[in-house]
């Protein structure tokens, strides 16, 4: 296996930890290039330090300047090549010297960037959503167009991407994989899987960012907590899988060992197992097709004892519907739907609206969305990031309009 030489984008999130943590494991085969971060200089300066980065790319000159201030003055390493911007961010995705890119940044802000890595023929490690909600058909066809090689990192398509017949893996997914009957997700449920209907109405931002099994940054907790994220994640499925939606099923999982299936038309199903750690899905992701030392401990299936199953409560879980509907309805409602969740989850999460109110949010933006007309895909990324702005706008007002009731 040659070096790789890889840019993290979103490198001071979670999914970014867990992967500098792993490529720390193997010196000889893998090497960080680029860096970026949003905010947190003070923690990319350290992983810059601890990686030998070239090249970190931050928001603004008053980033970079947070990020100088951050510099220790008594450290030997060398300072790394300072890019500034969402241009920057899209260009080193994009650079000559960048094998690998692991796309991890959070939200409709990681889109341009994987886009310029999928058509720059890069190797990408997707752990953003969004690429694929909210521009499925369009980074796709750049994917297949530029000969990028796409392994998804989410847990749920990684386990099924790991049950897919080898042919399917290797060629792409333009065509759902021979012989494949169902794809089977599994979703842990959240903090909030057995909790009281009526007591939603209260639930805190710290009540719902407390997941039961997997470590995760707010924003996706949250998601986790509604399972909108498993709704995105279905999305995520039929265009990485080419898998129609009624070919997909939600299953609640609680102890999230069983990270996906894939059912076959003889009625074998294989399931992919393991600790929930990310580490698991990134070591694979980043030694595809081999298999490297991830730090994950031993599974010990006699100490759990058993594996439940049972399918989603939409009445306890609307955003999860919500996300089914606007599959079916098309790509503009994916935008619209992805865009109000970003827009109400981060009200949620200043106290603006309460926990319950985020379903309808989305349900008014995907109201707003219909009622404006068109059902083409968008054709470029300028028509995405315009829908996207538009759904925010509506988002936001219904944000407004919840707050001043609640008050």
């Amino acid at each position: 296996m040659t070096m790789q030489h890889i840019c993290i984008l979103g490198s001071t999130g979670s999914i970014g930890e867990n992967t500098i943590d792993v490529i720390s494991r193997h010196p000889d085969r893998l090497s960080v290039y680029a860096l970026s971060a949003y905010s947190r200089m003070e923690k990319l300066a350290a992983q810059a330090i601890q990686t030998h980065a070239k090249v970190v790319v931050v928001p603004s000159n008053a980033a970079k300047q947070q990020f100088l201030q951050s510099w220790p003055a008594n450290s030997s390493a060398t300072q790394p090549e300072i890019r500034v911007g969402s241009q920057a961010l899209a260009d080193t995705a994009a650079d000559s010297a960048v094998t690998t890119v692991m796309a991890a940044i959070v939200g409709a802000a990681g889109l341009p960037s994987a886009l310029a890595a999928a058509k720059a023929g890069k190797r990408i490690l997707l752990a953003n959503k969004e690429a694929l909600v909210a521009a499925g058909s369009l980074f796709m066809q750049a994917v297949h167009d530029n000969k990028a090689e796409l392994l998804p990192i989410d847990s749920e398509h990684n386990a099924i991407f790991q049950c897919l017949p080898q042919e399917t893996q290797a060629d792409g997914a333009h065509q759902a994989a021979h012989g494949v009957r169902r794809l089977l997700l599994t979703a842990s449920g959240g903090p909030f899987r057995e909790t009281p209907l009526e007591a939603l109405a209260h639930v805190t931002p710290e009540q719902a960012c407390a997941h039961p099994n997997w470590q995760m940054g707010q924003k996706i907790s949250v998601d986790s907590a509604t399972m909108l994220n498993k709704g995105l994640e279905v999305i995520e499925a039929h265009w990485l899988f080419a898998m129609p939606p009624e070919r997909i099923q939600v299953l609640i999982h609680p102890q999230s060992v069983v990270h996906s299936m894939v059912e076959y038309h003889d009625g074998s199903v294989l399931a992919q197992l393991g600790q929930p750690d990310m580490r698991t899905p990134i070591a694979y992701g980043l030694g595809y097709p081999e298999r490297l030392q991830s730090g994950v401990g031993l599974l010990d299936l006699a100490a759990l004892g058993r594996l439940d199953f049972h399918l989603p409560d939409m009445q306890r879980f609307p955003c999860l519907q919500l996300a089914l509907n606007a599959l079916k309805a098309g790509q503009r409602a994916c935008i619209a739907l992805n865009a109000a969740n970003e827009v109400a989850v981060a009200a949620f999460l200043a106290r603006k609206v309460a926990f319950k109110d985020i379903a309808g949010i989305i349900d008014t933006a995907l109201d707003q969305s219909q009622a404006e007309g068109g059902n083409d895909a968008p054709a470029t990324l300028d028509e995405v990031l315009a829908l996207d702005a538009q759904a925010r706008l509506h988002a936001e007002h219904a944000c407004q309009h919840m707050g001043a009731a609640a008050r």
